[in-house]
């Protein structure tokens, strides 16, 4: 793989392990502040869909930490066990983002279509790129050259992380709107006030962050491997 795509990968790593330990103290942590009116993640969600005129979204439980998220095929918010019955500022925060993804989703909001759009394209390139490096692997790339990768082969690693750059940066917008709203109705419908509302604006701004991370790993990885394409003409 080379030495500058191994030292890439574990300054990334490193750094997405520093953010998700942050991210989990933070959620621990507001998870023992109480919320107001004793509001469960899902009363939270479902007042915040009803406020904003959505009635045709479901909340629903899912399982796994953190693995909260809004489908807008099926038109479900799905809240973990915790977000889900949770009576807390994480929870409340968590369970508010994901409505914030419903309304952008009802109000058509453009980043998220783009988002969208392009997930087929980064589902195709993220199975072509685990063919090449398990056949890297193993060594028996057909594209091979003795530096492990031909031209051929940096052309398709270099396109397929062009698609993985191009959804991480599409992201960010699509998550900070989402934190923005949900921010915005919390403190607006009094879920939040001045006692709390800072922990939750705390705790959707280190899960932005991720996305941050990932979308700047995504563009260093593009770049490491472009140069080395540009190299090898040289």
């Amino acid at each position: 793989m080379g030495l500058g795509y191994i030292l890439i990968f574990a300054v990334f790593a490193i750094f997405s392990l520093i953010v998700s330990n942050v991210l989990k103290s933070k959620f621990k942590k507001y998870s023992k502040i109480p919320m107001n009116y004793g509001m469960s993640g899902k009363d939270v969600a479902e007042k915040m869909l009803r406020d904003n005129g959505i009635y045709d979204v479901q909340v629903v439980s899912t399982q796994g930490h953190l693995s909260d998220h809004y489908n807008p095929g099926t038109k479900t918010v799905a809240l973990s066990h915790d977000v889900y019955y949770g009576q807390s500022v994480s929870a409340a925060a968590v369970a508010a983002h994901e409505c914030g993804h419903a309304i952008q989703h009802a109000n058509a909001y453009a980043p998220l279509r783009l988002r969208s759009a392009l997930v087929p394209l980064q589902n195709i390139s993220a199975t072509i790129l685990n063919t090449i490096f398990t056949l890297m692997f193993f060594g028996v790339f057909i594209f091979g050259a003795s530096s492990g990768f031909g031209p051929i082969a940096l052309l398709i690693i270099i396109a397929s992380y062009a698609v993985f750059t191009l959804v991480a940066f599409v992201t960010l917008p699509v998550e900070i709107n989402a934190s923005q709203r949900a921010l915005a109705w919390l403190s607006s419908s009094g879920i939040t006030n001045y006692n709390n509302h800072s922990q939750a604006k705390d705790a959707l701004k280190w899960a932005a962050y991720t996305y941050v991370v990932a979308a700047l790993s995504s563009l260093a990885m593009l770049l490491y491997f472009l140069l080395r394409f540009l190299g090898s003409r040289e």
